[in-house]
């Protein structure tokens, strides 16, 4: 019962599920069932393409992660450094036709690959990935970011990860968890896996 035609041209690299069954998919394709869709596509439930979802030219690079926010707003990060003609680099933020949030704007964004994200119930979004800054501003690995897509300079995270962040998810009391491919975070040895609190170490 679930038939996505001709399916993406190129790699699928995440898929998120709207409240409604919709599912919207993200990755290095620029056609989806013989549609002209680069980087995001959104599926009905049974497979078949949204016609109502219109992104435009859409990325002109990889897209590596969707995420979807409670008022249905969808969050994309990955390489690119475009989104339908608009500079947004490595993260953006789409309406739920698919038309890019113009409100939200990260600046000159990551200076390297966007891998994770998660949401925070205060609207602030965690963001990781192999950059050393974000916005101009030092943000090894991990960066928090305000509803508006500014820097959120109240959170410390002191040094970050001397490699890439892979994963992040929040805890319900804010502790945030990350993975991937670091030895330290903030100068202290941690083997590809620690929790934070409040941008600190535990244990610290």
């Amino acid at each position: 019962g679930f038939d996505v035609g001709t399916s993406a041209d190129l790699s699928v690299n995440a898929v998120s599920i709207q409240s409604d069954g919709k599912v919207v998919v993200v990755g290095d394709f620029a056609h989806f069932n013989g549609k002209p869709l680069s980087g995001i596509a959104r599926l009905n439930p049974d497979g078949s393409l949204d016609e109502s979802f219109n992104p435009g030219v859409g990325s002109n690079d990889s897209v590596r992660l969707v995420e979807i926010q409670e008022d249905g707003r969808i969050l994309v990060g990955g390489f690119f450094t475009e989104f339908n003609g608009v500079m947004r680099i490595r993260v953006a933020r789409l309406n739920q036709d698919g038309s890019l949030d113009e409100s939200f704007d990260v600046g000159a964004g990551a200076n390297g690959t966007v891998y994770s994200m998660a949401l925070q119930s205060d609207g602030k979004i965690l963001v990781g990935g192999s950059f050393s800054t974000f916005n101009n501003l030092n943000r090894s690995g991990i960066v928090r970011l305000n509803p508006d897509g500014s820097v959120d300079t109240s959170i410390n995270f002191g040094t970050g990860a001397n490699g890439s962040v892979l994963d992040i998810a929040v805890l319900p009391d804010y502790k945030i968890l990350i993975g991937g491919g670091f030895t330290l975070f903030d100068g202290l040895e941690r083997e590809y896996f620690t929790q934070l609190h409040g941008g600190i170490i535990e244990g610290q």
